[in-house]
This record gives structure tokens, C-alpha cells and sequence, in this order.
């Protein structure tokens, strides 16, 4: 069980919702969570937030009791190998189209307006 902790105040209760066990975190921790988001929020805001981040975090909880000890790691939801191309060193050579694009061109270089002076 994680605690959160609001100054030298820590809140440990657990409670019961349709059979998930979740952490029911008080109206100051939330007013703490959200000072930490940076999240200005009214008493009535605290108030509603408070049992619906108490469920987040028992879902959480939940998520932690699943034993992936015999799971590999994911880098793709799909076994599919990308397609490779050919490394080939090019210089481009599409001055001309790139700066046909251009407002104002000098010396095969874009004209921009001054930003410091």
C-alpha cells in the first residue's frame, strides 16, 4: 500500500467499491496533489476530485498485484518487422525547389527579416 503523504499528515484508508479495494484519499491530499500539478482548484472542485482519484489510484493498486514476472517486455503490439531501405549518402541537390518556395532568396540562401538589431 503506497502512502500519500500532505505535510506531516498521512492517509491510509482503504474502502470498499463494487469489489475493488482502493486508497480513499481526503479533500487535503487532493488540494496537494493538485498544488503539485499546479492545478488551481475551488473547495466543491476538491470535493468531487477526491473520490474519483481515490478509484485511479485502486486501479493502480490493482495493476501492481498482476504477477508479470514471466512476461517479456513489449517494444511492438504487433510482430511486425519495419522496412529497411538502403543507407545512401545523397547531397540533396534540390536547392532550386527548395527555394522556389522562398519569398525572397539571395546566394541560394532564404532572405528573413532582421530579428535583433
Amino acid at each position: 500500500m503506497h502512502l500519500i503523504q500532505c505535510g506531516a499528515r498521512k492517509s491510509r484508508v482503504l474502502s470498499r467499491l463494487k469489489g475493488i479495494i482502493y486508497m480513499s484519499l481526503d479533500k487535503e491530499a487532493v488540494k496537494k496533489v493538485a498544488s503539485l500539478a499546479r492545478i488551481r482548484m475551488d473547495d466543491k472542485e476538491l470535493e468531487l476530485m477526491a473520490p474519483r482519484l481515490s478509484k485511479i489510484v485502486g486501479f493502480i493498486e490493482q495493476l501492481s498485484e498482476i504477477d508479470t514476472d514471466n512476461v517479456e517486455p513489449l517494444a511492438n503490439v504487433v510482430d511486425v518487422a519495419l522496412p529497411l531501405r538502403e543507407d545512401v549518402v545523397t547531397d540533396g541537390d534540390c536547392v532550386k525547389k527548395i527555394l522556389a518556395n522562398a519569398p525572397e532568396e539571395a546566394q541560394n540562401y532564404f532572405v528573413v527579416p532582421n530579428v535583433i538589431e
